[in-house]
């Protein structure tokens, strides 16, 4: 049974975008194989000028102005994620191809290239839509300050050296605004349910099933045993301010994009209207990865 809101990414696929992992013999090697493939059906394909990255976490496709029906992304879940910054605003779907170690994002390995093509071009892909968060950082008038979008995560810690840093915590909806509390910890992640299986899980929050809408809030070591991870409903906004005047603090996005958050700032973190649509295969689950990724529940071997 799928979730709510899936549906089957219906074509016709003319244009694909492709996003790649750092360069390499076998990047390249994959890329070519790709571009042939869908050359041979008049696909046309935009290749991502990885010499011109907009620095750590960018790229250089511009969806937004030079609309395609897919990205596909070659790699691992980071290259997944950067792709899917590229897509912001727009219903264009992301196909993640992995050729990492885990590839919890993405839809087939690079050894199943052709097959899973095949199941996409002929209209019987899934499109599954995640829910995705947005970043303002308090204070900044620069265009960075509000254009922070999150697949997985937005994670506030101090910049430098490690330590415990004072933090405190609101959550609010419409004008008003509600303190929920102050501890001390490394720093804290703001994960969406896609994120739940990345930074969060690690950190020791709760999975979360990425049909369900909502802010899952992880301090990272919290100096207290009574700070535990929260889940917010995906209506209402978070606040995190700094409450140390003389540390410096850093925002970072999926692992990818840093922002520099000043003594005694806030970020203020809420929903992103439009989702990222994955793609997947039938028969594709979430559970069904999490046994296979994760070896969640996977039972020890019977004794002899």
């Amino acid at each position: 049974m799928s979730p709510p809101g899936v549906r089957r990414l219906e074509g016709p696929i003319r244009s694909v975008a492709v996003v790649v992992r750092e360069p390499s013999t076998e990047i390249t090697e994959i890329t070519h194989r790709l571009q042939d493939w869908l050359t041979r059906r008049d696909v046309s394909v935009v290749l991502e000028e990885v010499d011109e990255r907009t620095g750590a976490g960018g790229t250089s496709l511009d969806i937004a102005h030079n609309p395609v029906d897919l990205v596909i992304a070659l790699g691992g879940d980071g290259t997944l994620l950067r792709a899917a910054r590229a897509v912001v605003g727009t219903d264009v779907p992301v196909l993640g191809v992995n050729l990492g170690r885990l590839g919890f994002l993405t839809a087939f390995p690079d050894a199943e290239l052709e097959a899973g093509l095949e199941i996409v071009m002929a209209g019987e892909a899934l499109l599954d839509p995640r829910f995705t968060l947005r970043a303002r950082i308090e204070g900044r008038d620069d265009d960075n300050a509000g254009n922070l979008f999150a697949l997985n995560d937005i994670v506030v810690h101090t910049s430098g050296a490690a330590r415990v840093t004072p933090l405190t915590l609101h959550v609010g909806q419409g004008e008003s605004w509600e303190e929920v509390g102050s501890f001390a910890a490394d720093g804290v992640i703001l994960a969406t349910p896609t994120g739940s299986t990345a930074y969060s899980m690690s950190a020791g929050g709760p999975i979360i099933v990425p049909g369900v809408e909502c802010i899952v809030v992880t301090p990272i070591c919290p100096h207290s045993l009574a700070v535990r991870p929260l889940v917010i409903p995906a209506a209402q906004r978070v606040s995190l301010r700094s409450l140390d005047p003389d540390a410096g603090h850093q925002v970072t996005v999926d692992g990818q994009v840093e922002r520099a958050l000043a003594p005694g700032g806030a970020v203020i973190v809420s929903r992103e209207e439009q989702p990222v649509r994955l793609v997947r295969l039938p028969g594709q689950t979430f559970f069904g990865t999490l046994r296979r990724k994760l070896n969640w529940g996977a039972r020890p071997p019977e004794r002899a």
